[in-house]
């Protein structure tokens, strides 16, 4: 196959100014080994310099001897446009300090983009991102003051508000599968996800550029066809690397591809075993009494049937809450990098499902979210206000990025915020069924305006979209006039614990209630 070459070789493929796509999802699907060379080169020769990235997830994972790092050196970069930056830190450092442009985009339009410029459309239309920090009468997207170029449009057909989202053309995909075939053809048998394989590698050759894989093993003979997901017509150069991992903390789980499906209480097992790689990666996360009771909480609003989505954090817990809470367990999970069904992993393994039902490309998954499919998304969020838009993608001159967070809010046919009420060493306890505060966080949650609408409380108005905000002492619900309380914990003050700790003077319903006694014990 003369399309196989060292990575030396194709790392001199790339050249200077060229426009890069990656494929990845988080931890998963990156060509790391290839990466490293091309940050090698860089490093030894200056080239190639004032490249241009666009991805969807970020491509890191807070370390900075892993993944994109490798290639983000000063110099090397001109700009990245993504989803999710805060795990790729030295991307997120020149961009914070204004060295290099940024530009911050949903998770789901990044795909869709893929595949409008896979086709040659020149961009694509949608209300994903109307009224948040991506709408250009709020900035557009932009990160900083270098990001002057113009990639979201206001327009408005049959008097309606809709965003216009710039295709990029992209010139080098870098892309990992697990086997070549004798023609160049790339399957995917022992990836955990696919994320958008396809239409990243068309949107290069559409664009008159090259199209780099990294894969595990080559093969003599030709593929299922089925089971093809980069046609070897459209690769220019692949290149072996037989130690891939499937994440950066599993070499290959088989369950994540369906090789084996797993009884219930075995894939729970598998999945506390990847919680404990996790922390001994240093990717632990503290939980408390407090965060269980949001997770209780949040767990009643599961219906029958319904189709889920989890954020990272409180909503993770909560299915397993709901079992605790005796609600229903009828439910499919899914996971935007493309999985229905199943049980969705964490930390460095998260994207990917044990038992997963479904497994398609992501822009197929965010066809689906933003369809209406999704019957309950629950989320985290960092700063609420008075009119209940949420921010979690900016804190200061820390970026975190919106990742798929606008789309599920904007799209799910309820949304359900989990999180303490305040931050940074909140403390409680429960007695006798009853919730007590011993300390309260040092950051409020709850402000006049959020520093950046990631989700827009006036766009889910407009939608009729159900939307509600579970702390662990109290919740809200998103009216017309702004957020009611609607329930408040047993133990807890209304004036001591709630009213006077907020920055403004919410609604509060005629009809308050107590939060369900079962949260607390």
């Amino acid at each position: 196959m003369n399309k196989v070459m060292s990575k030396n070789e194709a790392a001199k493929l790339i050249n200077n100014g060229d426009e890069v796509v990656f494929n990845g999802f988080g931890s998963m699907c990156f060509p790391e080994e290839l990466c490293i060379e091309v940050g090698k080169r860089f490093e030894e020769t200056g080239e190639p310099r004032e490249l241009s990235y666009f991805f969807g997830a970020g491509q890191g994972v807070w370390d900075e001897t892993r993944m994109i790092e490798h290639m983000s050196h000063e110099g090397m970069v001109k700009r990245v446009i993504g989803s999710h930056f805060i795990p790729m830190i030295k991307i997120n450092k020149q961009v914070c300090e204004n060295k290099i442009e940024g530009y911050n985009m949903p998770l789901g339009i990044i795909s869709h983009l893929f595949r409008a410029a896979a086709g040659k459309k020149p961009g694509i239309i949608t209300k994903i991102g109307l009224k948040t920090c991506i709408d250009p009468r709020n900035g557009g997207g932009a990160l900083n003051e270098s990001s002057k170029e113009e990639l979201v449009k206001l327009i408005e057909i049959d008097g309606e508000e809709y965003l216009f989202y710039k295709a990029p053309k992209p010139t080098v995909a870098m892309l990992r599968g697990t086997t070549a075939d004798v023609n160049g053809n790339i399957t995917m048998e022992k990836e955990a996800m696919y994320v958008d394989p396809f239409t990243t590698a068309m949107s290069v050759k559409a664009n008159g550029g090259k199209v780099i894989v990294q894969v595990e093993r080559l093969s003599s003979e030709k593929a299922d066809p089925r089971k093809v997901k980069i046609p070897g017509v459209i690769v220019d150069a692949i290149v072996v690397e037989s130690e891939q991992y499937q994440s950066m903390i599993e070499k290959y789980n088989p369950a994540y591809t369906s090789e084996i499906r797993l009884p219930d209480d075995e894939a729970m097992k598998l999945l506390n075993k990847v919680k404990e790689l996790n922390i001994q990666a240093g990717r632990k996360r503290y939980r408390n009494i407090l965060h269980t009771i949001i997770a209780r909480r949040a767990s009643m609003e599961l219906t029958d049937g319904a189709v889920v989505n989890l954020g990272i954090g409180i909503p993770e817990l909560v299915p397993e809450a709901g079992k605790e809470m005796g609600v229903t367990d009828n439910i499919k999970l899914t996971v935007e990098s493309g999985v229905i069904g199943g049980y969705p992993s964490n930390g460095l393994s998260f994207g990917a499902a044990v038992n997963g039902e479904v497994l398609h490309d992501e822009a197929y998954q965010f066809d689906f979210y933003d369809g209406g499919g999704l019957d309950l998304t629950f989320v985290g969020a960092m700063q609420v206000d008075k009119i209940g838009n949420v921010n979690v993608s900016r804190a200061g001159s820390k970026i975190i990025g919106v990742g798929g967070f606008t789309h599920l809010t904007q799209s799910a046919k309820k949304v359900v915020f989990c999180f303490p009420f305040s931050g940074g060493g909140l403390r409680g306890e429960c007695n006798d069924n009853e919730l007590k505060i011993t300390n309260e966080g040092k950051y409020k949650k709850f402000c006049e305006n959020v520093e950046e609408i990631s989700s827009s409380g006036e766009f889910s108005l407009s939608i009729g979209q159900e939307v509600i905000y579970i702390t662990e002492r109290c919740v809200f619900q998103l009216t017309e006039e702004g957020i009611m309380l609607t329930e408040i914990a047993p133990g807890i003050s209304l004036e001591e614990d709630i009213l006077k700790k907020l920055p403004f003077t919410p609604l509060i319903s005629d009809n308050l209630k107590l939060m369900d006694e079962r949260c607390f014990r």
